[in-house]
């Protein structure tokens, strides 16, 4: 009777906790128990990139239903749109590691300017970013793939994703500010709005439903457009209005030199690590284009299930660098250490257990998407190789990403720097153009060069010199 009544218990507590975290309930992270802290901060980051990777994959099972061109289509842009996210990343880390330090100072108006200047250096980079994008789409296609149907048919799509990027920079950079401030449920309900949306709009503007226009592939540019713009207008709400944590105000907007410069000095290590790894990941997309379109495919639809086991863990990883964050601003640099450790922990087994699931049902998971033989052959070697690779990633992810929250962009910069362009980038070379591995080559040289890099994230983090950064 007494095993029964602390099991109850046991069960009512976590329920509890569970609740809070999904509520968002303000807490305080720098004292208590470690593991409390990780799971309220980490549900709803998990719940907010679950829908992120629900969404990926989504999109990638209606698009399929158009043709292999359409698929490989979306993988060839989204090869160059993750040169968008890779600034979009830096900055929301930048975002999070300045938002967290000074809220664990308490320091909740300077947080609040910080986060102001972020936007005004979105709007900046958008404009950037949008004109070439829209004056150079087809050319980039047709530059990026050997078979030219793919550019004749995917050209509005691309030229859409890259001119509309602003919502695409503001959905990540906001919701690094959230995260800074240990508000992890408001970001949360920002991507499930923005993914939602797009998900039942996906096939109404794809095969055209109802009253909606039939646009093809193009309609999945519509509809993610859509989404992540409503996703932003409540992130825009929540940030001037609601104000829970962080509030910002109108006059915040003007411009600051010294916050922004600060800001511009920790996203160029945290943009960098991205662009590094983004143009890594183009150079690998470009070489099985160089094979074929259904190998591309396959690529792509796998690249979309890699994804949706890996946001979670993302999520994991930036309460990692809130906790890291905010405790050293406390002062607290042995709670930030103890908190990043058991984070890591929590993510290799998520990871391990996903990963064997992955292997072993590669096939079966390829087949949801496609029927084509040669696109599934392409897509469940891909996804094998990938997968065997996810205990590595768990505590690569962690540990990059508590660094990236002291405030020390750096470091995981020239390990990026190393591992991808140093290590993958010419053994996949090697391997798939010299030595005929082909695809195959691709993968391995992706999973030696991500285990390395988690390898030595360990190593830098058990140095420590993270714990003496200034922000």
């Amino acid at each position: 009777m007494t095993e029964t009544k602390t099991l109850e218990t046991r069960l009512q507590r976590i329920g509890r906790v569970i609740r809070q975290a999904v509520r968002g309930d303000e807490q305080v992270f720098t004292t208590g128990s470690i593991d409390r802290a990780i799971v309220l901060l980490s549900i709803p980051m998990i719940l907010e990139m679950a829908m992120e990777s629900l969404f990926a994959v989504v999109d990638a099972f209606f698009v399929a239903k158009i043709s292999t061109e359409a698929v490989a289509t979306v993988g060839l842009t989204e090869s160059m749109l993750t040169l968008v996210y890779s600034v979009a990343i830096g900055l929301s880390a930048a975002a999070t590691a300045m938002v967290a330090r000074r809220v664990g100072e308490g320091n909740r108006e300077a947080a609040a300017k910080a986060g102001a200047q972020v936007i005004l250096i979105a709007v900046i980079l958008s404009v950037i970013i949008a004109i070439p994008g829209y004056f150079y789409a087809d050319d980039i296609l047709r530059l990026m793939a050997r078979d030219q149907s793919v550019a004749e048919n995917g050209s509005s799509f691309t030229r859409l994703m890259l001119t509309a990027n602003l919502p695409i920079l503001l959905l990540w950079m906001l919701n690094g500010i959230f995260r800074g401030a240990g508000d992890a449920s408001t970001a949360m309900r920002a991507l499930w709005i923005a993914n939602g949306v797009n998900i039942v709009l996906d096939p109404l503007f794809i095969f055209g439903i109802g009253p909606f226009p039939e646009l093809g592939l193009l309609g999945a540019g519509v509809a993610t457009t859509i989404g992540r713009s409503l996703g932003v207008c409540y992130q825009l709400w929540h940030l001037f209005r609601v104000g829970k944590i962080v509030k910002i105000h109108l006059q915040y907007l003007k411009p600051q030199l010294d916050t922004i410069g600060r800001l511009l000095r920790l996203a160029a290590g945290s943009t960098g690590q991205y662009l590094i790894a983004s143009a890594s990941w183009i150079f690998m997309i470009y070489i099985l284009g160089q094979i074929s379109k259904e190998v591309t495919a396959g690529y792509t639809i796998a690249i979309r299930i890699v994804i949706f086991a890996l946001l979670p863990a993302w999520g994991m990883s930036n309460a990692a660098a809130t906790l890291v964050g905010q405790n050293l601003g406390a002062g607290h640099a042995d709670r930030a250490e103890k908190s990043a450790w058991r984070a890591g922990f929590f993510n290799m087994i998520f990871l391990a257990f996903v990963g064997m699931f992955c292997v072993i049902t590669a096939p079966f998971l390829i087949k949801l998407f496609t029927q084509e033989p040669a696109v599934v052959e392409s897509g469940s070697l891909a996804l094998r190789i990938l997968a065997g690779g996810y205990v590595f990633y768990g505590w690569g992810m962690i540990l990059s990403q508590a660094i990236n929250g002291a405030g020390d962009t750096r470091t995981p910069t020239v390990l990026n720097f190393i591992f991808f362009w140093l290590v993958e980038t010419p053994l996949a070379a090697l391997l798939a153009l010299h030595l005929g591995w082909g695809q195959t080559g691709v993968y391995w040289a992706i999973v030696i060069a991500e285990s390395g890099m988690a390898l030595a994230a360990i190593w830098v983090f058990k140095k420590g010199k993270w714990k003496l950064v200034k922000v």
